[in-house]
Parts: structure tokens; C-alpha cells; sequence
């Protein structure tokens, strides 16, 4: 992240990228620099943090450095670009897996020793059933499972390696992948501060 920019920038948010001799704007998906083959998705690009942008755009080879700039009005109501990132072209991957994780919460409503009638997680019987087989945590570390729906509205019976307490909150973990959309384009809005002598083609 460059010094100049303090605040996060919103992934999916337009962003202008000077790749090497290439100029486009492109929305790219932000995720964790990690060294699995899952990634977390990233919903900001915090000042002084590390990411990845994933977008579809024209191949380029790395170590190819990267500028990113992002549109900004100034006072008097002129465009300008401001530095906010850069780096290099970390690689040319298409099936890149970029996990987003969403995080459903419940509340013990009846606690008897291991098991636990939960609710709020659901709603209704049909989704009870198709999220059965997913583990369970709660806020104080333990784990467990669902072991069957308890009428149409929602509420279930989970089974835990340890007695619930009552201001415990079941957690269960979701992950979906993520994919950048189309928005490469090459119409990049010439600031209103440059002139022929310092645009570069």
C-alpha cells in the first residue's frame, strides 16, 4: 500500500493499474497473500497490508511492476490520479480459489448436559437438513454437530464435546468461492491536471 493513501479501498471498487507499458481500468477482487491453494477473500485493502488483486485483463508476465491509482476529485472539481498501491505481477493463474467466509450464529435456547436445542441459526426445517453434516463451533471453543430438526421453525438439536453455558453463541463456518467479474477497459479519464508535455503513451 503507498503512503500516500489512509484509507481502505472497498474490493470490486474501480481501480486504474499501470502494468508495464499497459494503462486500463479494471473492480479487482482482494485476497490474503498466503501459501495454500485457498485464499481468503478480503472485502478492504487496509493501509500498510499485503493483497493480491485478481481481475480479467490482458496477460502480463511476471515480475512485470504495477502502479495503482485510483480516481479523485480534487477542490476546485478537477480529476486527478492518486497513488494509492504497487508491486509486480505475481502470476497468471485462472483457477486461482478465492474463498469468501460468512459466518451463521445461533443461540442455545434449552441446555441438558452435552446437547443443546439451538436456535436462530434457521428458519425453517429444509435448511436444518442441508447443512447437517457441517461442524459446529461456539464462542468459548467447543465443537460439534447437528443431530436432527425439531419442528418447522427452526429449531434444532446439537450434540457438543462439552456443556454449552448460557451466554455461549453457536457459530457454524461457510465458505464460498469468489470470482472477479468482467470490467476491463481501456477508457481511462485523462486527469484534468495533465498536459501533452507529461502524459505518457
Amino acid at each position: 500500500m503507498s503512503q500516500y493513501c489512509k484509507q481502505p479501498i472497498k474490493s470490486k471498487e474501480r481501480l486504474i493499474f499501470q502494468v508495464g507499458a499497459q494503462r486500463y481500468s479494471v473492480c479487482p477482487v482482494f485476497s490474503q497473500h498466503s501459501p495454500g491453494d485457498k485464499h481468503k477473500y478480503e472485502r478492504y485493502f487496509r493501509p500498510g497490508s499485503v493483497v493480491v488483486a485478481s481481475a480479467y485483463v490482458p496477460i502480463s508476465y511476471p515480475p512485470t511492476p504495477t502502479l495503482v491509482f485510483q480516481d479523485d476529485i480534487t477542490k476546485d472539481g478537477r480529476v486527478s490520479h492518486k497513488l494509492v498501491a504497487f508491486g509486480t505481477v505475481h502470476k497468471v493463474d485462472p483457477d486461482r480459489v478465492i474463498c469468501k467466509k460468512i459466518i451463521l450464529s445461533g443461540h442455545p435456547f434449552k441446555i441438558h448436559k452435552k446437547s443443546a436445542v439451538v436456535r436462530y441459526m434457521f428458519f425453517n426445517r429444509d435448511d436444518i437438513l442441508w447443512f447437517k453434516p457441517v461442524q459446529l463451533n461456539t464462542k468459548y471453543g467447543a465443537k460439534g454437530h447437528i443431530k436432527e430438526p425439531l419442528g418447522t421453525h427452526g429449531h434444532m438439536k446439537c450434540t457438543f464435546n462439552s456443556q454449552l453455558k448460557a451466554q455461549d453463541s453457536v457459530l457454524m463456518n461457510l465458505y464460498k468461492r469468489v470470482y472477479p467479474k468482467w470490467t476491463y477497459t481501456i477508457d481511462v479519464d485523462i486527469p484534468d491536471t495533465w498536459t501533452e508535455e507529461n502524459m505518457i503513451f
